[in-house]
């Protein structure tokens, strides 16, 4: 991916290096999980790395030291021109439907960090988080991504912030707050069936992004088939798979490998937001 001198998003929250203290105001634990459950890339539970769950306020910072450096500059540095990627192609998308994209913020941290759907660490991976509306990301996890993942390439960590806004579309849309209500009557199995619906639209609209970055001539040899080898590595059944050695079809909240880089390539193919409907129909 040609990234290397182009533009930097300013939504950036670096808060690595230093120690952060904040605080929350008390809220609905499910609300919680449904906001770190919804928005986990790599299937890993996250009231397993979650030291404390708050919920409910946005919550307010009150000391941030200086940005680390050395080796994760550059990690900065490409992180910021994604971001910027996406804002470019969702303020021109709701742009076109007379709608105001409200950015989000993507916060850096490394080993720990609060946010307000509770403590975010590494092991949970990337996420986003609806309360504040921002995406979350420890840049160690990209060795993660090519180690554990067998998913190296820029664009294969590219595609891993845009999926994450994916979230943010969904938030702003609605997707996100309805998800949230309908999980509290369904069984667990029905809402793990919701969650891969959600997370497969996040999936399309991280090809809607891709798509336009292709328009623009900014890809490089191999890069699609790194994101469609991420979000193979990444789905339900390769996971299960790799961890415990079979698969539990009613477990999966993510969507299977199949699935998720077939939605993937569905919005990169058309670049349209209408073509990731995954709420239509019995299958998906």
């Amino acid at each position: 991916m040609r990234w290397r001198g182009r533009r930097q998003s300013s939504n950036i929250d670096d808060r690595r290096g230093g120690r952060v203290v904040r605080r929350a105001g008390g809220g609905s634990i499910l609300f919680v999980l449904i906001a770190i459950g919804a928005s986990l890339l790599f299937g890993i539970d996250p009231r397993q790395v979650l030291g404390i769950l708050e919920g409910g306020q946005t919550v307010s910072q009150q000391r941030q030291t200086a940005p680390a450096g050395g080796r994760n500059d550059e990690g900065r540095a490409f992180v910021s021109v994604v971001l910027a990627d996406t804002e470019d192609v969702w303020n021109r998308v709701f742009a076109a439907n007379d709608l105001k994209y409200e950015e989000p913020t993507l916060v850096l941290f490394s080993g720990r960090a609060r946010s307000a759907c509770g403590f975010a660490s590494a092991a949970s991976g990337p996420f986003y988080c609806p309360g504040d509306r921002q995406v979350y990301i420890d840049l160690a996890f990209y060795e993660e991504l090519r180690r554990r993942f067998k998913a190296p390439g820029d664009f294969a960590q590219a595609y891993v912030i845009a999926h994450e806004v994916g979230h943010h579309v969904q938030n702003l849309t609605g997707v996100l707050p309805e998800f949230n209500r309908r999980r509290q009557t369904l069984s667990e199995r029905e809402a793990n069936q919701l969650s891969v619906r959600v997370e497969l639209q996040a999936d399309c609209y991280a090809g809607v992004w891709a798509h336009f970055t292709q328009q623009k001539g900014l890809l490089e040899a191999g890069d699609i088939e790194e994101a469609l080898n991420a979000a193979h590595q990444i789905g339900d059944d390769a996971i299960q798979k790799r961890t415990q050695g079979y698969v539990v079809p009613d477990a999966f909240n993510h969507g299977t490998s199949e699935q998720r880089a077939r939605w993937f390539r569905r919005g990169l193919s058309s670049g349209k937001v209408s073509d990731c409907d995954t709420f239509s129909g019995r299958r998906v």
